[in-house]
């Protein structure tokens, strides 16, 4: 098989979700597993966190749903990014948890549940509120007239009321607190309705981090006689967001990442100074140099901004990337790293004798954050999967 790999720590991901969990404290947790696990694999990442525990696991459309309720029968799943038209049939047939905002989810649902001949069986969905993010949810000018739709759907069941903090990395901010006064609102014109949801969640990795985080959220759903939950994804796998006032948990210091991504050497050459390589000639030696080149590239993930400023570990050293990062391959030089050979193990993300880079790294070279870096990954390279005896990540 081509020699380009990620290796996936399911026992540092249990340990990451059960640092989160105490984190948390009383709240519960939806566990996301979104966009491939954020790069690290839906299925394998999704089985291993039901088996740890989590109830809730929360994916992006109904496709990837589908895909996890097949791998997870006892699982809860939350649909986050709402439904299309013709997926509304899969949802309940497939016991999904749909987000929904907009008038037509309900109609979409409502009519499956027609169709399918089940009127009488109660759909559980979870109602976004847009408290500033501007992306999804109902605003509260327009709850009223939703709730009202959503009453004359009778059987769809609001379960959960939810909503999308944009700015919670700011630990000291008012921006979150602003956005907790308008879910608050929201909760209020809801309840007035005669609905009783059981869930209010919100909140992602930074909100779980933070001292006393989850405390607004739980007082929040307290005061509405519900049970609170918040969504890390991101230090799921091993990456605490970067916060930024007091307050974060010393639970972020232990998190560990759970991908190692490797490659191995599949080529040597020796250049004379002043001889080029790679496209367009930007890297030209100052010396005779040794390069190697790795089988990979910007369409395994190898984000091309990379070219000519990033590392990768090579026998425990960094070696500088040189000239372009192509569409299959990466050339580093290795002419200060003694007896390199073909086939020897490269680290592009990992820890490799006493060296580590990380999807940071990677994200403050490019200009982006370690969220893209892991998610763009692409599906090429292998996943690999490893237990406790296994993992020298």
């Amino acid at each position: 098989m081509r020699p380009a790999w990620a290796e996936i720590s399911l026992d540092r991901l249990i340990q990451n979700y059960r640092l989160l969990s105490a984190a948390a404290g009383e709240s519960g947790l939806i566990a996301v597993v979104k966009a491939n696990a954020y790069g690290h694999g839906t299925l394998a990442c999704a089985h291993a966190l039901a088996n740890a525990g989590a109830a809730w696991l929360g994916v992006t459309n109904a496709e990837e749903a589908i895909a996890v309720r097949a791998t997870c029968p006892g699982a809860r799943i939350l649909v986050m990014s709402g439904l299309w038209e013709h997926e509304a049939e899969g949802a309940i047939e497939h016991r999904l948890t749909p987000v929904v905002w907009e008038p037509a989810h309900l109609e979409w649902l409502d009519a499956a549940t027609r169709e399918k001949q089940c009127a009488t069986q109660s759909v559980a969905v979870h109602l976004e509120i847009d408290t500033g993010m501007a992306r999804q949810g109902v605003r509260l000018a327009d709850l009223p007239s939703f709730l009202e739709r959503m009453q004359a759907a009778k059987a769809l069941s609001l379960e959960g009321v939810m909503t999308h903090f944009h700015s919670p990395e700011l630990l000291d901010g008012e921006a979150t607190a602003a956005q907790m006064a308008r879910l608050d609102a929201a909760m209020e014109i809801i309840s007035a309705r005669g609905f009783r949801p059981t869930v209010i969640h919100a909140g992602n990795s930074a909100t779980v981090l933070a001292n006393d985080g989850a405390r607004s959220i739980g007082e929040l759903a307290a005061k509405y006689g519900a049970s609170a939950m918040l969504r890390p994804g991101l230090s799921l796998y091993g990456y605490p967001p970067r916060v930024s006032g007091e307050g974060a948990s010393t639970e972020a210091n232990e998190l560990q990442p759970v991908l190692a991504w490797k490659t191995r050497v599949v080529s040597l050459r020796t250049i004379e100074a002043g001889e080029s390589a790679g496209y367009n000639a930007t890297f030209r030696a100052g010396r005779p140099s040794r390069l190697a080149l790795l089988p990979v590239g910007y369409a395994d993930g190898m984000n091309r901004l990379l070219s000519n400023r990033g590392e990768v570990l090579v026998r425990g050293q960094r070696a500088p990337i040189v000239g372009r990062i192509s569409m299959d391959l990466t050339i580093v030089d290795v002419t200060d790293i003694p007896a390199v050979e073909m086939g020897d193990e490269v680290v592009l993300i990992g820890k490799q004798g006493t060296e580590q880079i990380s999807a940071y790294d990677f994200a403050d070279l490019a200009g982006t954050i370690p969220y893209e870096v892991l998610c763009n990954i692409s599906a090429r390279v292998r996943r690999v999967t490893l237990n406790a005896s296994e993992d020298d990540v």
